[in-house]
């Protein structure tokens, strides 16, 4: 720790990563010391935690006392002082800072999976205190669970139920499971439809043997579980439907039912309220719902799975006019955020649950449902899903509404009729050109959520492989949509980063597109260079002229085709 980056620290004031602690009045105890570290070593997140002992709260530098012999205070001590008397044992950098206004004893808190506590029971944790500033709370017992599940070394729906047996299970809940299992059509695990009750619920994790008698999990009282029952054992489980008309509450309906038949609800809502209309690619009609089902399915599924079972909170499914929310109870599991959604490996807080959604063929057996919401919702013609509502205490998906982009529905039609599948990555891009117009390769990584060699593979693709996409041309290198696609989508063509282009850059932007394309015109000359048809004539004149392009076809039908060179031509 250098002076310099220590003033750094204290000038941005206390957060929840740094903490000040005075010694102004009085000399900091061992326990007061000890509290603090703990309390660092047990906040969210994995940026490193600074205790800076010798400042005030407001960031004054006051100095550390001595804590040692011949006033001094040795690092070291420090350090095995908190490893001897914290459980388990944390390990922290400690050093001594001088500064002109006096010492500053800087400890670095590494924050920890497992519940830090001190060797006499204190639990703390570093948290929004009630007046919004950073505090040393109490760290209760669900919250430690709760943290264990997000970091995935405890899975909640996997603990055993008190005084819960196999007589609080209802059979019609197993039914309704090989049900879905058959409805789903190959997507879920046919094998189990063969195992009675028992053998079933052992199968999925729901029951253990415990000598002759069976212990019920929390995931077997959440599938199988009799209302009542289930209501009394698990109360952080509730599920709201509700659905607003100019913010006022038209529906608003909660449910404590066990999850197959909370889902089999859902969906019978979702396909009531759920309106359609149509357009025409050719002679085949393409119905486009307000919400696509596989992306609200999935949605409710991801909620329900991956939700904090250990924290009070409802799953709220909330039908807006113009947007669908579906929000639960628990922040991203360790590792993910809103930057990696698209690309990070599945992290289930609850695996066992997420294994039964699965086994069920509610949700996709390769575990990238957000992947499936992305590409259903951009397939609709609607805007992108969003997270960004998401933070520390909730997961909310917004599924935008409205009217749908249909021009981009036919252009991805016909696009995947003709030349295969869309990749998600694709149909993002797509949808960033078509809002945005134009993007860079950092744009393009950033969207997608790819590397930039990844990035730029996918842009290439569209560019070459399809022609949907071309380079535009200017100081920085960006990407548009083609002429030819901007037509299909309706979107009036401006010329970005071409205004102004140097006679020799035309040309070259116009034999580019050719090879790109297979073609030109002069009408896409007059829109790729931003001049009048006559100039265009002259232009493709010039490349002819030239022995770049050929000229095939008469009057308005004439199109332009790039010369291919024999190999060794010079």
């Amino acid at each position: 720790m250098t002076p310099d980056r220590l003033r750094a620290l204290i000038a941005g004031g206390e957060t929840l990563d740094i903490e000040f602690k005075s010694e102004s009045a009085g000399h900091l105890s061992d326990q007061d010391l000890l509290e603090a570290v703990v309390c660092l070593a047990n906040r969210a997140g994995t940026n490193p935690g600074w205790l800076l002992v010798g400042v005030e709260d407001d960031g004054t530098v006051t100095g550390c006392r001595p804590r040692h012999e011949a006033g001094l205070t040795d690092a070291l001590r420090v350090r095995a002082l908190i490893a001897n008397r914290t459980r388990p044992s944390h390990t922290v950098r400690v050093e001594v800072c001088p500064l002109d206004e006096g010492d500053v004893l800087v400890l670095r808190v590494p924050s920890s999976v497992q519940p830090v506590g001190t060797s006499n029971g204190r639990y703390v944790r570093r948290a929004l205190g009630g007046d919004g500033r950073p505090a040393c709370v109490p760290y209760h017992f669900h919250e430690m669970q709760s943290r264990l599940a997000d970091a995935r070394t405890l899975d909640y729906t996997a603990l055993p139920v008190p005084d819960i047996g196999w007589d609080d299970l209802e059979p019609l809940e197993f039914q309704r499971f090989r049900r879905l299992i058959r409805e789903n059509r190959g997507r879920g695990d046919e094998a189990l439809l063969e195992l009675g009750d028992e053998e079933l619920a052992k199968a999925l994790g729901a029951v253990e043997s415990d000598g002759p008698s069976l212990v019920v999990r929390v995931m077997g009282l959440l599938l199988f579980g009799r209302t009542e029952t289930l209501a009394a054992a698990v109360p952080a489980h509730q599920v709201a439907f509700q659905r607003l008309t100019r913010n006022a509450l038209e529906v608003n309906d909660f449910l404590r039912w066990p999850l197959l038949r909370i889902m089999e609800e859902m969906e019978t809502r979702f396909r009531a309220y759920n309106r359609e209309r149509e357009t025409f690619v050719g002679m085949t009609r393409i119905g486009v719902p307000d919400y696509p089902a596989r992306a609200y399915r999935e949605g409710v599924a991801n909620a329900l799975v991956h939700r904090d079972y250990a924290r009070l909170g409802t799953v709220h499914v909330q039908w807006h006019e113009d947007r669908l929310e579906i929000s639960s109870p628990g922040s991203f599991p360790d590792g993910v955020h809103l930057n990696n959604l698209l690309v990070t490996d599945p992290r289930p807080r609850n695996p066992l649950l997420a294994d039964a959604f699965k086994r069920a063929g509610i949700v996709e057996r390769t575990a990238r449902g957000i992947d499936t919401i992305f590409e259903e919702q951009l397939r609709s013609g609607r805007p992108r899903p969003s997270y960004d509502r998401s933070g520390a205490t909730g997961v909310t998906l917004v599924l935008p509404g409205g009217e749908p982009d249909l021009d981009f529905v036919r252009l991805h039609v016909e696009e995947e009729r003709d030349n295969g599948p869309l990749s998600h990555q694709a149909l993002l891009l797509l949808d960033h050109l078509r809002r945005e117009h134009t993007t860079t390769l950092e744009e393009a990584a950033a969207i997608t959520q790819l590397d930039g060699d990844s990035a730029r593979r996918s842009l290439d693709g569209l560019m070459k492989e399809r022609g949907l996409v071309e380079r535009a041309r200017g100081r920085r290198r960006s990407y548009t949509l083609s002429a030819a696609t901007r037509r299909r989508l309706g979107i009036e063509f401006e010329r970005p980063d071409t205004t102004g282009l140097p006679p020799s850059e035309q040309q070259q932007v116009v034999v580019e597109y050719a090879r790109t394309h297979g073609r030109v015109t002069r009408r896409e000359a007059v829109e790729l260079c931003g001049i009048s048809p006559s100039h265009a004539t002259r232009l493709l004149g010039r490349l002819v002229e030239k022995g770049l392009l050929r000229r095939y076809g008469e009057k308005r039908g004439t199109w332009y085709e790039v010369v291919r060179r024999e190999a060794g031509a010079s």
